[in-house]
């Protein structure tokens, strides 16, 4: 009887042991990848859907570039997602095309307002929202990454933050030079009192 018992024992915990190997995911993990996927799918099929709308071949080109980068990025995230273990290939880099170059200040024109019909979607239109989906996806990404217990999925969201980083900032870049994104700046004199009011300390170690 005895040895039944420890046998039943030992069995049940080699199925816990196997049950948590395989499930090697937390509650809060699961659902905020969750909605980083489904963020992402939104996003995809905001590039499907917008991708033969858009006029200018450099916001074509650049649509095109960030959406396969984007749906291998997806892969990637499921797979890790999908079985806890290292994806079939690791992260990449993603590499803009747009030069550095911002032009500050505010001109005047007209208000803006919602399109009423899809003609009224112009590639300044598009542009914008896909740069306000990928900026909302790295900020998803962010959150899940800091709820995540899983090592490999922690890593890709982490690693996958970057890049959603430069592709908005090539979006905004493009809007910028376009003249769709103006750029405010404060006074020479605010802006030299803000970027003056704080100072470095010395690198000592704690008491």
């Amino acid at each position: 009887m005895g040895n039944q018992q420890g046998q039943t024992a030992a069995n049940t915990m080699k199925k816990s042991t196997n049950m948590s190997t395989s499930l090697n995911h937390g509650a809060h993990e699961l659902l905020a990848v969750k909605e980083v996927i489904g963020g992402t799918i939104s996003l995809i099929d905001s590039m499907v859907a917008f991708s033969p709308q858009i006029q200018d071949p450099e916001l074509k080109a650049t649509v095109n570039r960030q959406h396969q980068f984007i749906t291998d990025q997806y892969n990637i995230l499921v797979e890790a997602y999908s079985t806890g273990k290292d994806p079939s290939h690791p992260t990449s880099q993603y590499k803009m095309l747009e030069q550095n170059d911002i032009t500050y200040g505010l001109k005047p024109g007209q208000p803006k307002k919602p399109a009423m019909t899809p003609n009224d979607l112009t590639d300044e239109c598009i542009s914008s929202i896909l740069l306000n989906g990928i900026k909302a996806n790295a900020g998803a990404h962010t959150n899940a990454s800091l709820e995540t217990t899983n090592p490999v999925v922690r890593r890709v969201l982490a690693d996958s933050v970057p890049n959603m980083i430069e592709m908005a900032y090539e979006l905004s870049l493009y809007q910028n030079k376009k003249g769709y994104y103006q750029v405010p700046q404060l006074a020479t004199q605010d802006t030299n009192q803000m970027l003056n009011s704080y100072s470095t300390l010395t690198n000592t170690m704690l008491q």
